[in-house]
């Protein structure tokens, strides 16, 4: 004796459709047939399903199930899986839950890259693209002393932001001077941005390209002049 498909499913509370899905990914073993062809599933099958069923309701999706293997065999490894699977998933949920805390404290968009959050609502369109390049090429540390660095006042942006793209040279000139004692001054402080390209978590020749591409996107051609003519100015400086 035994059941069929239907029977089982009644059995474990779940559908027809479930236990051929559950043959069909190799979660549940096939049953021996009667003479006439019916399956005739056992007690074994039944203890199966609800074992699939209990995990499947503890939010284990079925992938993870087959890869724990068969847990009436080895619970307690089943369950150590289960335990590591689930305090994994708790520990992203609790790292969104407090970027989300962030986002909403300081009113930031939801993809603003999380160190320049807190200081979010003081840049322009053009910093927050910025930003997120800088996101991608440099590593944390780096990105906090930026994040320091944007959140001071600064009279230099004001005049950089007004710079027109066809701007002669004196008004570059002047701009320069004035970038290269703010640059000079923000090495000072932070040393490591005397060589910015160190702190880069990318190679450093495709870190370099995707700055430069950053800063030709997103200023006029008279402040990109600017911005090399003052570096140019501190390198002469002793």
């Amino acid at each position: 004796m035994g059941w069929s498909t239907r029977q089982l499913a009644e059995l474990a509370g779940t559908t027809v459709k479930a236990i051929r899905h559950y043959h069909q990914v190799g979660l549940l073993d096939e049953p021996d047939r009667a003479a006439n062809g019916y399956k005739q599933y056992g007690t074994s099958h039944l203890v199966r399903v609800l074992q699939i069923t209990r995990m499947k309701e503890l939010g284990v999706p079925l992938a993870a199930i087959s890869a724990m293997g068969r847990a009436d065999e080895d619970p307690e490894a089943a369950i150590e899986v289960l335990d590591a699977d689930l305090a994994a998933t708790i520990e992203r949920l609790q790292r969104i839950r407090s970027e989300l805390a962030i986002v909403l404290k300081y009113r930031a968009p939801v993809d603003m890259p999380t160190p320049f959050q807190p200081v979010a609502g003081s840049l322009s369109e053009r910093d927050r693209k910025l930003v997120t390049v800088l996101s991608r090429v440099f590593e944390s540390e780096a990105l906090e002393d930026f994040r320091v660095l944007l959140g001071e006042p600064n009279d230099n942006d004001e005049r950089f932001d007004a710079l027109p793209a066809d701007a002669d040279a004196d008004a570059i000139e002047e701009l320069a001077r004035h970038l290269a004692v703010e640059i000079q001054r923000d090495q000072e402080r932070f040393p490591w941005m005397k060589d910015s390209l160190a702190q880069a978590k990318l190679n450093r020749q495709f870190a370099e390209s995707a700055l430069q591409t950053a800063i030709l996107d997103l200023y006029n051609p008279a402040q990109v002049g600017a911005l090399a003519r003052a570096f140019a100015i501190i390198e002469t400086r002793p």
